[in-house]
Order: structure tokens, then sequence, then C-alpha cells
């Protein structure tokens, strides 16, 4: 039994860690406290953790997400053992490689390979064991003649190659990567991780910090979720994702509420898709059914379907977006839905999407237009369209219609982060005229596992057999 659950253990278990950071105002306040007979504090306490609990399971790949400040280096650093906690303990089970930052435990006057070397010592590994992998080390690192150089001859390119080729070439039961790979070029970047792939598939527990959430989709089992210090959420990668939109969009509270609610229905609930955002879609078709009749008489206190959820409460909504419109329609509610139906701002590349706007009209209105266009994070118009391109003109509306508006299509676009705009506008009197329009309302990110080249995917079908002379 004891074998057994040894085997079972998991790989790193972080139990009631916090970590607090006395700051003073004033650098004379701490020799103050220091010598004060009363015990008096001149200092305020900043919890860079408090009371965070999570584990991570062997063979597993696991993400830790969260806005700048959250504490995602500071519990990296205290499971390496760069940090002491205030509080709390982290059980480690297995031999730790860690790229953390740029040059940790790198001596810069030494040289590349003494730098290897001296670093492989300290991982536990004797100079016959380092001999046996040096070659690979550097043959990853592609850094020539450099490596008889002191280290602070290199560039930042160089430096994080060597860092990263030592840290993955050493076989580690565990690997700890924070940001390392935002530096290098693209090549090296792709190379870094097919390399962490080859590793994972062996069976190698991996713990990653990134902002790049393509590759938290993509290489991950689960994700932790941060902020403050504080342990939010844990889960699927596309739903922890989606959470983390939330906060970026400011609505932490509303996030909160929605997981202690879902904690007291636990024992119940549904089990929600990877990329849901845990939107109940009954309420929305509902309202949909009713406003596509022009009806919406029952809503309450002027919302439609008596009061039920709103997609856009489900969605990261720009905080920063640009509205505007004569206020004759109100697109009141968006949402983005993926090929199951679940409201998400998470889409797969190749698979079918559904942008949705519902409309309410507060004056007659002849002949509206329907629009939504995706830009790239530079402005750039990449797509886009509306009702009377399609051919599916809406006219009239009266006073006190409501309408769904439903545009579905094949998502092409390459893996990446993109913004979406919609708006209700119309022709009067040959003069354009908007009646409400969101600019950059919501993002979209798309999740690719074969990106080709440019913008969007032409689906090339691709066919190649040797030339033998004859017709093909």
């Amino acid at each position: 039994m004891p074998e057994k659950e040894r085997n079972h253990a998991p790989a790193i278990a972080v139990r009631d860690v916090t970590k607090i950071y006395r700051l003073y105002d004033r650098p004379i306040d701490r020799l103050k406290e220091s010598v004060s007979l009363s015990h008096k504090n001149y200092h305020r306490d900043f919890y860079a953790l408090n009371n965070l609990s999570f584990t991570v399971e062997k063979g597993q790949t696991v993400g830790i997400i969260g806005t700048n400040g959250s504490g995602k280096s500071t519990i990296l650093k205290i499971i390496t053992g760069v940090l002491t906690p205030t509080s709390g303990q982290v059980e480690v089970e297995g031999k730790i490689s860690a790229l953390l930052e740029l040059g940790a435990g790198f001596n810069m006057d030494y040289t590349g390979i003494e730098n290897v070397y001296m670093n492989g010592t300290m991982m536990g590994y004797t100079k016959k064991e380092m001999d046996a992998k040096l070659q690979d080390i550097l043959d990853f690192a592609e850094i020539g003649d450099f490596v008889y150089q002191p280290v602070k001859t290199y560039s930042s390119g160089m430096f994080v190659r060597l860092a990263f080729a030592l840290a993955i070439n050493v076989d580690p039961e565990i690997l700890i990567v924070d940001e390392a790979l935002s530096v290098g070029d693209v090549f090296f970047q792709s190379k870094c991780y097919r390399k962490m792939e080859e590793i994972r598939q062996r069976g190698t527990t991996i713990l990653m910090v990134t902002h790049d959430m393509g590759s938290i989709i993509k290489y991950c089992d689960k994700v932790v979720l941060l902020n403050k210090g504080e342990f939010i959420a844990e889960g699927p990668p596309g739903r922890v994702v989606d959470m983390y939109k939330k906060i970026l969009a400011g609505k932490l509270a509303e996030l909160k509420a929605e997981l202690a609610e879902e904690k007291q229905r636990e024992a119940g609930c549904v089990e929600l898709s990877d990329f849901s955002g845990g939107m109940d879609l009954e309420g929305m078709q509902a309202g949909a059914s009713s406003g596509a009749g022009g009806g919406g008489a029952d809503a309450e206190e002027g919302e439609p379907g008596g009061g039920k959820s709103l997609m856009r409460d489900r969605m990261a909504i720009n905080p920063d977006r640009t509205e505007y419109g004569d206020g004759r329609a109100e697109i009141y509610d968006l949402g983005l839905l993926d090929e199951r139906g679940n409201v998400t701002n998470l889409l797969l590349k190749g698979e079918s999407f559904t942008i949705r706007e519902c409309i309410r009209f507060y004056a007659d209105i002849e002949a509206p237009i329907f629009t939504y266009t995706i830009k790239d994070k530079k402005g750039t118009e990449l797509t886009g369209t509306n009702t009377m391109y399609e051919g599916a003109d809406i006219r009239p509306v009266k006073k006190g219609d409501e309408y769904v508006v439903e545009f579905t299509q094949k998502m092409n676009l390459q893996g990446g982060e993109y913004l979406l705009s919609m708006s209700c506008t119309g022709f009067e009197l040959g003069e354009h005229v908007v009646y409400h329009r969101l600019y950059d309302v919501t993002s979209i990110t798309v999740i690719s596992n074969k990106n080709t080249v440019g913008i969007y995917d032409m689906e090339s079908q691709v066919k190649a057999k040797k030339y033998n002379g004859s017709e093909l």
C-alpha cells in the first residue's frame, strides 16, 4: 500500500501557501521599526500570495494564468526553492529543471560551457552525466563558438537559447517554465515547443506560466487562475481562459458570484464543455423566439425573456469599447457561439461558429441593416458582412420590435487574437445612418493546431506523387 500511494502522489502539492512582503514608505521606516521599543509597525503587508492551494499530478501539463501581479512567478519561485513562503508548504516529488528568468543561476563571467556544467552540478548531475548530455545541449542552443565566451557577451536571444537548451535536455522529471519562450525568434520558439511536446509525451510533468492563451489551450491538461495572489479557479483550459478574459474585462465580482453559485449546485450540475463559458442558453433561445416574432411584451423592466440571463454577461466585453448611434435602435445583447452552441470568446479554427446580435427598436425604421466586422489587434479589418450583402433584408420594423440576427460561418482565420465590432445601420434619403454601433466590443481567440501563411487558411487539398513521365 505505501508503494501504491507513492506512485499516485502528486508531483507538486501547494498547500495553503502565503507570501507576505513588508512595504515601507521610506527607507528610514525600516530602521525605525527595527529599533522601536514599543514594536510599532512602520510597514504595510503586501500579500503576493494568499492561502494558495493546488496540485499537479505526475505527467500533467499545468498552466498558471492571471494578470500582472497575480503571483504567478512568485509561486514558481517558491516551488523551485528560490523563495521561502511566509506560511504553508510545498511538496515536490521529482527532479526539477526550471527556466524562470533570463540568466537565473548563470554566472555572467563564466563561459557558456562552464555555466552548463555548473548548473548541471546544482541539479544533482555528475560530470560524467553532463558529458553525455553536453552535445545535445549545444546542438539545441545553436550558438556556435560563443559557448566558449563569457555569457555576459551574449545577446538576449543567445542567452535564452542556452538556458532553455540546458533546462530541457537534462531529462527533468518536472519542467517549470516562466515566460521564457517570449524571447528568441519564431523559429527557436517553434523548436522549443516541439521539444516540450516531445518530453510531455514521455510523461514529464510541466508547469508553465505564459500570456500566450493559444499555448495554454494547446498544451495544458489543467489551468490554474490567479488574481492578486488569490486562487480563483482551476479546470479545463478553455473554460478557465474564458474566466481569465472576464477578469480582463473587469468582471471579477460577477465571476466570483458565478463560481460560488456553481459550487453550491455542484452535486447536481450538468458538466460543462471545455470551451463553454457556462452559458444557460434556454433563456436566450426563449428570448430569441419571442423577439423574432416582434414581441417581448412580457419582459420585466425592459429586459427580454422575463429577466433571463444575457449572453454578454458570459462574454469578455471590452470596457473601453467605442459606442455611438442616434438611439433609435439598441444592440442590447450579443454573443459568440461555438459549434456546440456554447457562448464563449474561444473558437476552434476549422469549426463553424455563430455571431448573435439581439436588437431592440425604439422607432419605426424602414430598412435596418445588421453588420459585423472582425479586425486584428492593429485595427486592420480582416472580414465581415451584413444582412444587405447577404440578401437577408428585414423591413420594415416597428417601435417596440425585437430581433435576433445570427451570422453563421466557418472559422478560417489563423490562430490568434481578434476584435469583433457590430452595428445596426441603414440608409435614409440616400444618407448612411447609424442607429447603434459597437466598435471592438469583444475579443475572439482562435485556437489552431495548424496555421498557414497569412491571415486565413485557404484549406488547400494537397497531393504529391512521383512523376513518371506520362500525363498526370
